[in-house]
């Protein structure tokens, strides 16, 4: 059953400041990071500035190996899209907070992916991606994400050996919430004519604004297996995660174990195909130490299920239908809340 956050006020506004005051500080510093004002140099460097030490030479690598970009072995795409939500409980899940209350947003957002094949058993990845939502009400909630993705691929034989970094930038009203890091060595391959395997070992540094005490260094193992019954047309994946996560603070200290099934269909629905997929996540998180505000250890249950489907009105516009249901069991009364997402999207690629 949901809590109210603050009981009393019914403002929708107020709700949002109260929460945005919770996430980051009022003299968070702002960059020029609108996707479409800032050139491209200013959107990277900042990136590059965020970015740990440890992990700079193993993107400059990807930059001066890739750098012959026309090529004819190198492929470049981006994608744009715009489109609109309605949430029925407006939150921010990384630090257990929810409004308890509906708004409407604005989605917009693109990316651009170059992929470079080095040899015929290397090649290379690296991409970026701007996802925003604009609430209605809760315009303090409303968030930007910056992503940026690099990755190398090794052919070895039956297996492919893959390294992949991704660092993702979220802010709340365009002031400086959470970064994280993620880096994940893992192999894959066929083992027989319909089933594919993949493992890996993940490592994930996050950081929250003014919020020290969530920051924390993450170790996990995780694992997935797909059927493809008829290639790519119909294929389901069933995956389990294992996840060891140490904050500052000893209360947010936990170990997980997360499931998910996944489900894909390509549609023959007019001259192009379309794609119908749905899916189930279930997490199951126990903290190891005393939670002050319930003076016992806290343990959550979150159950995610969606459906959505990509129909395609020529072979670059597609045009996209979602619902999300998420359902968030804990005994910390914040973090106990249930959420729907309906929402609509156009995307042109290119």
């Amino acid at each position: 059953m949901a809590v109210p956050f603050f009981e009393g006020r019914k403002n929708s506004r107020q709700r949002a400041a109260d929460i945005w005051d919770f996430c980051c500080s009022p003299r968070a510093f702002t960059v020029a990071s609108a996707p479409f004002s800032t050139n491209l140099m200013e959107l990277w460097t900042f990136h590059l500035s965020l970015m740990p030490h440890s992990v700079k030479p193993l993107l400059f690598s990807l930059l001066v190996l890739g750098g012959d970009v026309c090529r004819a072995n190198t492929e470049v795409g981006a994608d744009v899209f715009f489109g609109i939500e309605h949430d029925s409980n407006v939150a921010v899940d990384e630090v257990d907070r929810s409004t308890n209350l509906g708004d409407i947003g604005r989605r917009f957002g693109g990316g651009i992916r170059v992929n470079h094949d080095f040899s015929e058993d290397v090649s290379g990845k690296i991409s970026y991606g701007f996802n925003a939502i604009d609430y209605a009400e809760f315009d303090r909630l409303s968030r930007q994400t910056h992503t940026l993705s690099t990755g190398l691929t090794r052919n070895m034989g039956s297996l492919k050996g893959n390294v992949n970094y991704f660092f993702t930038n979220a802010r709340l009203d365009n002031s400086n919430f959470l970064n994280y890091h993620r880096v994940s060595p893992s192999l894959s391959g066929f083992v027989s004519k319909r089933w594919f395997f993949r493992g890996g070992y993940v490592y994930g540094d996050k950081t929250l604004k003014q919020r020290p005490g969530r920051d924390a260094t993450s170790h996990g193992l995780e694992t997935d297996a797909y059927y493809f019954w008829r290639g790519l047309r119909r294929y389901f994946n069933l995956g389990y995660a294992y996840k060891t996560e140490n904050s500052r603070a000893d209360r947010f200290d936990f170990s997980g174990h997360t499931v998910k099934l996944r489900a894909v269909q390509r549609l023959e629905l007019g001259a192009n195909l379309s794609t119908l997929e749905g899916g189930l996540r279930y997490e199951q998180r126990d903290y190891q130490s005393l939670t002050p505000s319930i003076g016992e250890n806290r343990f959550d249950d979150r159950i995610k299920v969606f459906i959505r489907l990509d129909y395609a009105l020529t072979k670059r516009l597609t045009w996209r239908f979602y619902a999300d249901y998420s359902d968030y069991q804990s005994n910390l009364p914040s973090a106990d809340y249930d959420q729907t997402v309906l929402g609509t999207e156009i995307k042109f690629s290119f």
